[in-house]
């Protein structure tokens, strides 16, 4: 971009950061066109630093949803305004829609990503409802006011995993998982008899196991990579919006940023699904016409 965005250095100067990202103007819809056009048609990076800049607070309005994972908000803002870049380099002005509508979704992904790096405890190997879960937990606990530490009731289990679509069990696990690091030195009871780690057994998987799951997983990505491979870009974006990330964008919303029906979305959708589906099939009879087996790819069918 044209010059170097403001930053925040620490908790303490989040006032700061954002009293200066105030002085930033708004865009009126036809100049945003303006800047937009000038700058995926001229490479003109002025242009770009003035769409970025206009909207330094929207990013920091999302962010500020994100602060309870115990992380520096200055990085969360910071990752937010990485996919806001990546959303201006990407826009399409001629659809017809708002930079900030498209701009939301790659705000979130960005942060959302560096979230789910960062905290040591959630691994990038998780399921989606288990993403879902930890993104979703605290607010769901909030709704039934279950705000004390430790375990939950079984009945606010119940109620929290028939909301957010889960097993009891998983919230169980990811309730514990965010309550917080616990010492294994701490000791079991108050007169001091053992510490916890005496009665820790490594039920975890072997080397062996946890090596073949990587390759799996990788070959995974790579065979759903190269099914992607047959869509064009505008049935690529819907198909990943659609069927690739935890919170699904309305049909609604992609009509806005296509300026096409909902009927013509979904259209599109179902249709880089199917050949998704034929490519990934294709793939796998590839694969198991080889020594090893190929890799299964599970897509989303759902709508």
């Amino acid at each position: 971009m044209a010059a170097a965005l403001p930053m925040i250095s620490s908790e303490s100067g989040l006032s700061r950061y954002l009293a200066e990202i105030r002085r930033f103007p708004m865009l009126a819809p036809e100049e945003e066109y303006m800047l937009a056009r000038s700058w995926r048609e001229h490479g003109d990076r002025d242009a770009a630093h003035r769409l970025v800049t206009s909207h330094l607070r929207l990013v920091a309005k999302i962010a500020m949803g994100y602060r309870g994972y115990g992380l520096p908000i200055g990085e969360v803002i910071s990752e937010g305004n990485v996919g806001l870049m990546q959303a201006v380099k990407r826009f399409e002005p001629e659809k017809g829609f708002r930079l900030a509508t498209y701009a939301m979704w790659w705000i979130r992904a960005s942060i959302q990503e560096y979230i789910l790096r960062s905290w040591s405890l959630v691994k990038m190997g998780t399921t989606a409802n288990q993403k879902k879960l930890f993104f979703n937990l605290r607010k769901a606990k909030s709704q039934i006011s279950a705000l004390e530490d430790g375990d939950l009731r079984p009945d606010q289990v119940a109620t929290i995993a028939h909301r957010l679509g889960v097993t009891e069990q998983d919230v169980i696990d990811m309730n514990r998982r965010m309550s917080g690091d616990a010492s294994l030195n701490a000791p079991l009871r108050a007169e001091g008899d053992g510490e916890w780690q005496d009665w820790l057994v490594d039920d975890s998987s072997s080397q062996e196991s946890i090596l073949a799951e990587r390759e799996e997983s990788s070959n995974r990505l790579d065979a759903l990579r190269a099914a992607l491979g047959v869509l064009n870009e505008r049935e690529r974006r819907i198909f990943e919006a659609r069927r690739l990330i935890d919170e699904p964008v309305t049909l609604e919303e992609l009509s806005e940023e296509f300026n096409i029906s909902r009927e013509r979305v979904r259209q599109i959708e179902v249709r880089a699904f199917e050949k998704v589906q034929a490519a990934v099939k294709a793939g796998v009879a590839k694969m198991e016409s080889l020594p090893a087996a190929g890799p299964q790819i599970e897509l989303r069918a759902g709508a």
